[in-house]
């Protein structure tokens, strides 16, 4: 198994790369958060890799992140999610974003990844519960499931970003009720 290439960017034509590591060229498909990280073409490039081999083809992932990578082999692993699945939903949304839909159950995040519908949501949410090392705490520990995925969604609507909407969750007291909780998530926003 190919495990990381370290090597020259030649081509970036998302979502494949081409490094070249010593005269060798790999063609190497990347979510697109990698992607948009990568140094310019003719520049170093560290890669962590994943070697997936079917009956008519070896294809080469490449990630900047261990974290991506382990998020990627867990996605395979489902019934029904291959690997261009898998890069799609990882480059529709980050590691801590899935990992946070998982945690409240959220289906609906995930349908808005291109490729995703309900029924794959929905086993995406059940097959990976408990794996991606997101629970509560992960999200912020500081209110119960069903505050947190209220006062996220009132943010989403108003026009936050996932990121933004995060962050505040976790300025938001433990005993915080919806509207409490909303009006110190727009606080810390107002801050940042």
């Amino acid at each position: 198994m190919i495990g990381r290439l370290s090597g020259i960017l030649l081509e970036k034509n998302p979502p494949q790369l081409l490094v070249d590591c010593n005269g060798v060229g790999y063609e190497v498909g990347v979510p697109m958060s990698t992607f948009y990280n990568l140094p310019g073409l003719g520049e170093k490039v560290v890669l962590l890799t994943h070697l997936a081999i079917r009956e008519d083809a070896h294809v080469l992932f490449g990630f900047g992140s261990a974290e991506e990578r382990n998020t990627f082999k867990e996605l395979i692993k489902i019934s029904g999610v291959g690997a261009r699945t898998a890069l799609s939903i990882l480059s529709g949304m980050s590691v801590s974003d899935l990992a946070q839909a998982v945690t409240l159950q959220e289906a609906g995040r995930l349908t808005k990844v291109p490729g995703i519908g309900k029924k794959t949501a929905e086993r995406l949410l059940l097959e990976l519960k408990g794996k991606l090392g997101a629970d509560l705490g992960a999200v912020g520990g500081v209110v119960h499931h069903d505050t947190t995925s209220d006062i996220l969604n009132a943010l989403l609507a108003l026009g936050y970003s996932d990121k933004e909407a995060t962050l505040a969750l976790k300025q938001v007291p433990a005993d915080a009720t919806v509207s409490e909780g909303i009006k110190h998530a727009l606080k810390a926003l107002s801050k940042a």
